[in-house]
C-alpha cells in the first residue's frame, strides 16, 4: 500500500470514529433489523459456517450470524466500530484494517459479505480481489451496492447518504458486474434490498421526510431492478481464480 494510499486510508478512518461512529458505544445492545434474519436463511448460513464480514460496523449482521451458530469474523477501518464488535460477541474475531489488505489466509471463509461498504472504498478492485483471495472455492460471496439507475437518483431528488463526505460511488448494474467479472467473481443472483420496509425507517427525524419515506419504501416494492436503490448480489469465485 503506497505512502498516500495510508494517508487517505487515516482521513477515513479519523471520518469514521468521529462522526459517522461517534456514538457507537449505544449500539451494543442494539437487535438486529428483522431483514438481516432474511438474508441469512436467504443465502443459507449454516451452523459452523465460517463467515467474514468486510466493514462490518458495530456487528448487527454478525451477531445473526453468530445466532444461527455460525463463526463470525469482521474487519472494519473504524477501531471505535470494533471495540463495540469485541463487547457485543464475545465468540468473534474482529481485525481493525482496511479492506484492500486483509490479516486473513487464504480460501478461509464460507461466506464472505460486504454490505452497502463497497462503493465507500478507496481502492475497490484491490479490496473485491482480497475478497476473492481469502473465500474458499464454493464460498458464497454476497455483495450489497447503490444502483446509479435509482430512479429518485435520477430524477434528482437523492444526493447520497452520510458517507459521501469520504467517498460513494455509483454505478449501474452492469458497471459493477463488469467489476466484479474483472476481479474474479461471477454474479449468480440479484435481488432488492427492501430494508427500509421498515416503521424505524420511515418515521424518523426530520419527521417532515416521513411521507416521502413511506412514498418510497412503498415504490421500491414495484419498481424493477434496473430502479432500485440497492441491489444484492450473490456471487461465486470464478473456477481459474
Amino acid at each position: 500500500m503506497s505512502n498516500r494510499q495510508t494517508t487517505d486510508h487515516k482521513k477515513v478512518a479519523e471520518f469514521y470514529n468521529n462522526v459517522y461512529y461517534k456514538d457507537a458505544t449505544s449500539h451494543i445492545c442494539n437487535e438486529p433489523s428483522r431483514h438481516l434474519y432474511r438474508l441469512a436463511e436467504r443465502i443459507g448460513v449454516k451452523p459452523g459456517n465460517q463467515v467474514l464480514d468486510i466493514a462490518c460496523g458495530t456487528g448487527d449482521w454478525l451477531q445473526v450470524i453468530s445466532e444461527r451458530d455460525g463463526v463470525p469474523s469482521g474487519i472494519d477501518i473504524s477501531n471505535e466500530a470494533i471495540r463495540v464488535c469485541r463487547q457485543r460477541l464475545k465468540n468473534g474475531i474482529f481485525e481493525v484494517c482496511v479492506a484492500e489488505k486483509l490479516p486473513f489466509s487464504d480460501n478461509s471463509f464460507d461466506v464472505v459479505t460486504c454490505l452497502g461498504s463497497l462503493e465507500h472504498f478507496l481502492d475497490q478492485s484491490a479490496a473485491l480481489r482480497e475478497m476473492v483471495r481469502v473465500a474458499k472455492p464454493d464460498a458464497r460471496v454476497v455483495i450489497l451496492v447503490p444502483n446509479s439507475g435509482f430512479l429518485t437518483h435520477r430524477l434528482g431528488l437523492y444526493k447520497g447518504t452520510h458517507q459521501v463526505a469520504v467517498r460513494e460511488t455509483l454505478r449501474s448494474i452492469d458497471e459493477w458486474q463488469q467489476m466484479f467479472n474483472e476481479q474474479g467473481l461471477n454474479v449468480e443472483q440479484r435481488w432488492k434490498d427492501l430494508h427500509v420496509l421498515n416503521i424505524l425507517w420511515i418515521y424518523r427525524p426530520p419527521y417532515y421526510l416521513s411521507p416521502l419515506r413511506l412514498l418510497q419504501a412503498i415504490m421500491l416494492l414495484v419498481w424493477p431492478l434496473k430502479w432500485q436503490y440497492q441491489i444484492y448480489n450473490l456471487c461465486r469465485v470464478m473456477k481459474e481464480y
